[in-house]
């Protein structure tokens, strides 16, 4: 008879608002526990266990990391503590499922990502959306030439305007609408290289600014080595969320209706120029971080290779340095 699988025991760093969905949902709906968690201000901390079943409350972030009882930590703090606090449970010992992205800029990454892999401690930036079978029935396609050859491609990421009081908009704590937002549309034209010759080239970009080193909304174009391009359209302060692709071949196109989150909207839609048929698949709304904590706990229990690795995460962040100053900005 087999045993029965541990649940991985989670710590939680900060009680943030993509919490309940990136981590609580995800760990209840497959077993897992939420052991500790810790936060700037200890009431907030003690209310998010509260609300969320967490089993104790820390009085620090290290505390979360030194607990015996914490097998993996959980990352979601501002995008400026990502680095820092992914190395210090790194050098505990403790593999990380850090939110993206991963640091604050290339050479942040490169520290954290050579010390996990002296440490041999898996760690993974939360780009969630690879794991669902959207992603991967989109490859499927591809590969089977549905679409011919790719053409084009037309990432729109786009939100709401945060708060004020927001880190999003702080350049100290590493905001700004390409780390929160562009950090995906880079991620999945990197994605998709593998269909056009290879990886893009940053061509260009323009934005509008919050303040002098803080970009609210920008648009970027990228060219592959097929001659495909791609064009990033990214806002902080847009009227809604829509969070979409398009792949444009010679002979059809793929719309991925919301990519990013399929659980609101798990269409694919397939045009063909060949016959003129349009066909829509769903691909099931089951969370994408549901997908992302199953593959993660594998890799942590098993060493299952995850499809993203520490090469990926450092190379994301060179991007995003390299898009910044295509806008004339500084990397963050």
């Amino acid at each position: 008879m087999n045993e029965p699988v541990r649940p991985l025991r989670i710590g939680v760093l900060g009680a943030s608002r993509i919490a309940e969905s990136a981590i609580v949902g995800p760990a209840r709906e497959l077993g897992h526990r939420l052991v500790a968690v810790a936060a700037r201000d200890r009431d907030r901390a003690a209310g998010f266990a509260d609300k969320y079943g967490v089993e104790r409350v820390h009085d620090t972030y290290d505390d979360v990391i030194a607990d015996p009882d914490v097998d993996v930590i959980y990352n979601p703090l501002a995008n400026a503590l990502h680095g820092p606090w992914n190395l210090a449970a790194v050098r505990a010992g403790k593999p990380v499922l850090s939110e993206k992205p991963f640091a604050r800029n290339e050479s942040e990454a490169r520290e954290v990502a050579a010390e996990a892999r002296a440490a041999g401690v898996p760690v993974l930036e939360g780009f969630h959306y690879v794991f669902h079978p959207l992603m991967a029935r989109t490859a499927e396609l591809l590969d089977a030439g549905a679409i011919g050859t790719v053409r084009h491609i037309e990432v729109v990421m786009a939100m709401p305007s945060p708060a004020a009081t927001d880190p999003r908009w702080s350049y100290d704590l590493a905001g700004g609408a390409l780390m929160d937002l562009g950090c995906y549309s880079l991620h999945v034209s990197r994605v998709l290289g593998r269909w056009c010759g290879g990886p893009p080239e940053i061509i260009g970009g323009t934005a509008a600014l919050r303040d002098p080193q803080v970009d609210e909304s920008c648009v970027l174009d990228l060219g592959y080595p097929n001659g495909a391009q791609c064009r990033h359209a990214v806002s902080m302060v847009a009227g809604e969320f829509v969070f979409s692709l398009q792949i444009v071949g010679d002979e059809g196109s793929l719309y991925l209706h919301d990519y990013l989150a399929p659980n609101r909207d798990d269409r694919l839609t397939i045009v063909s120029s060949r016959d003129g048929t349009v066909q829509v698949e769903r691909l099931g709304t089951r969370s994408t971080y549901t997908y992302q904590l199953e593959a993660f706990a594998d890799a942590v229990r098993n060493g299952t290779e995850l499809p993203i690795d520490l090469d990926d995460a450092v190379e994301n962040m060179r991007y995003l340095d390299d898009a910044y100053r295509s806008i004339g900005l500084h990397p963050r």
